[in-house]
């Protein structure tokens, strides 16, 4: 079966309508050319030119041939032009990792913020468990990964981003709300807590196992969303991220932020996780630029931040 460099040396010859022309255009000496061209009639079996000396006139099957050459080269040039679009479509593609909680708190604004310089890109979520995104990344399913806890692990790099801790919520109506409040408070006091199971609730088991207090738990939800709505209707409180709580969220659904020291000892720091980033599109070589750039510019980075590609 012939090839697509035969017929395109084919059809170059009756486009230039000598040997010696087309073989400069094709960078190929002309006894190379000729060969091309030889094997291309062995392979149909049928003789393409009329060679009148060093004159070269098309058969009758010579002129069916060029036809077909020129479809093919138009098909060729075709595909070519698809296969790169869908190369750059490709790298344009970023599948990150994340929790759903971090998707409900981390995520939102570094979307938003790289989506307004990068229009035509397109983002991908894997939603799993800490350990689990930390899998997405080191087999490849995923670029990057947001995970609430530091990762050491060969072959991974680990960008620091920030450092979070819990804070007592409640409605403005609460009798704690605008107090100092010890972890005391918080011994058979009406809670929602996240469900058995998640990092959050780990969390906060273990400060209580550890403070010696006991809520009363009302309700166990995996929303953020969903606890905030329901804290003033239940007359409730709930322990929640820090960097969930933004001031405006608070004022739009009467509710308060609590000091306890105590809660200090729930900090966990937020980071970022890639791989080798030679295996990084470009693309996805932005997202971590700019995602640390992005936490850099609101507050220093711990000192063992690595250098993002």
């Amino acid at each position: 079966m012939f090839m697509f460099e035969e017929l395109n040396a084919f059809a170059a010859v009756v486009e230039q309508s000598s040997l010696n022309r087309a073989s400069k255009l094709l960078n190929l000496s002309q006894p190379a050319l000729s060969r091309k061209i030889s094997k291309l009639e062995d392979e149909l079996g049928v003789s393409l030119f009329h060679r009148r000396g060093k004159r070269l006139e098309l058969t009758s099957v010579g002129q069916l041939a060029y036809t077909f050459a020129v479809e093919q080269k138009q098909q060729q040039q075709k595909f070519l032009t698809m296969l790169s679009q869908y190369k750059d479509e490709e790298q344009s593609i970023i599948t990150l990792g994340a929790s759903l909680t971090t998707l409900q708190t981390t995520l939102p604004p570094l979307v938003n913020a790289f989506m307004e310089k990068h229009p035509h890109a397109e983002l991908k979520l894997l939603t799993g468990k800490t350990h689990e995104i930390v899998s997405f990344v080191r087999d490849k399913k995923a670029d990057v990964g947001i995970v609430a806890s530091s990762i050491s692990e060969a072959g991974l790099n680990c960008v620091p981003l920030f450092d979070d801790h819990l804070e007592l919520v409640v409605p403005l109506t609460h009798p704690l709300a605008g107090k100092e409040a010890g972890m005391e408070h918080l011994q058979d006091l009406p809670m929602i807590t996240f469900s058995k199971g998640t990092w959050y609730r780990k969390l906060t088991d273990d400060l209580f196992q550890r403070c010696t207090v006991m809520p009363d738990i009302r309700m166990e939800i995996d929303s953020f969303e969903a606890i905030i709505r329901l804290l003033p209707t239940c007359k409730a409180a709930a322990l929640l991220p820090k960097s969930y709580l933004r001031p405006q969220l608070l004022a739009d659904n009467d509710l308060a932020a609590v000091h306890l020291p105590q809660l200090r000892q729930t900090r966990r720091t937020t980071c970022m996780i890639y791989g080798e980033k030679e295996d990084l599109s470009e693309t996805s070589r932005q997202w971590v630029r700019e995602t640390a750039a992005f936490f850099t510019t609101k507050a220093p980075l711990p000192s063992r931040r690595t250098t993002a590609p």
